[in-house]
């Protein structure tokens, strides 16, 4: 009996073990280290186009007009940052870029700030009609950006404010953001404040503590992968924005995007007002990923283990 037990057992061990495919082989032999140069190399063959936009940027007009931008190489002494400081020397861009910043932040704080509390009490309060409210958020991403654009604009050039106009100025544009962003952003936290665990938040109310103290320590800290996340995205969204700022913000308000767009129509062959500008608002967005990454990736990860 041991020699048929021993048998029946090797048989189904056999059949049981599972049959890798032939991309998992292929994988397999390819081995870690051939896997990460392929990675790399894509990874530089991504880059190209940005590393072309800084040299046609360091490049004079006449260079640029001449000849692609890989010529750097066999010449380098074309390389200057004249396009830079004359780009710098233009009040009209240096006031967009003070726009963009006044647009992107006060649009990224108030998203988060709002989306978290809204997140906190949609996962964890009770009070009536929580579901349909919920419900209504949840529709409301299906709702285009272009579709609100001829509503709101009627909406904004009725309201007046003691002269105040809310059309062609920088807090219609972040209204319009705060409110588009709003429904991800609270469908985003509700989702991930939901899988907190009970037992933690009712500790937390037995111990005496209110709402406002339980979101402050317990909730906040423990949803800060999730919030960084949000508020990175929702700062490149805003900051790349050109359809709202061309709608609603006029000279005076206008961001780098609509400055720069503005230069493409007027100057069509100004490439070395076009690249550097381009170069600088990528530069700020690029700092922000880099500096929030790990976050970025916590809150990307926090989802696949709960």
């Amino acid at each position: 009996m041991g020699a048929v037990d021993t048998a029946k057992l090797q048989t189904v061990t056999a059949s049981g073990a599972p049959r890798r495919g032939l991309a998992a082989r292929l994988v397999a032999r390819i081995g870690g280290g051939a896997a990460q140069a392929l990675l790399a190399l894509v990874a530089l063959f991504w880059l190209i186009p940005t590393f072309g936009l800084l040299v046609v940027s360091l490049r004079s007009n006449s260079d640029n007009n001449a000849g692609g931008w890989w010529q750097v190489f066999t010449k380098p002494s074309q390389l200057t940052v004249d396009s830079y400081q004359n780009l710098l020397g233009k009040a009209d861009f240096v006031d967009s870029f003070w726009n963009t910043v006044a647009i992107t932040v006060p649009s990224t704080v108030l998203v988060v700030v709002i989306a978290s509390l809204a997140g906190y009490a949609f996962a964890w309060l009770e009070f009536p009609g929580r579901d349909w409210l919920f419900l209504l958020v949840v529709a409301l991403l299906v709702v285009p950006v272009q579709v609100a654009l001829l509503p709101v604009a009627e909406l904004y050039g009725k309201v007046d404010f003691g002269g105040f106009q809310m059309m062609g100025s920088i807090t219609g544009v972040v209204l319009f953001h705060v409110a588009f962003g709003l429904p991800f952003a609270i469908f985003l936290l509700r989702n991930f404040f939901a899988g907190i665990p009970r037992d933690l938040l009712e500790a937390a109310r037995m111990d005496g503590g209110s709402e406002w103290t339980i979101f402050r320590r317990v909730v906040f800290p423990l949803g800060g992968p999730a919030i960084a996340s949000l508020g990175i995205f929702q700062f490149l969204w805003v900051w790349n924005d050109l359809l709202v700022s061309l709608v609603f913000a006029d000279t005076d308000a206008q961001p780098m995007t609509k400055w720069l767009q503005s230069q493409m129509r007027q100057f069509a062959g100004n490439i070395d007002i076009l690249a550097p500008g381009a170069f600088l608002s990528l530069l700020i967005p690029l700092a922000v990923f880099f500096a929030f990454q790990r976050y970025f990736v916590q809150g990307v990860l926090a989802g696949s283990v709960k």
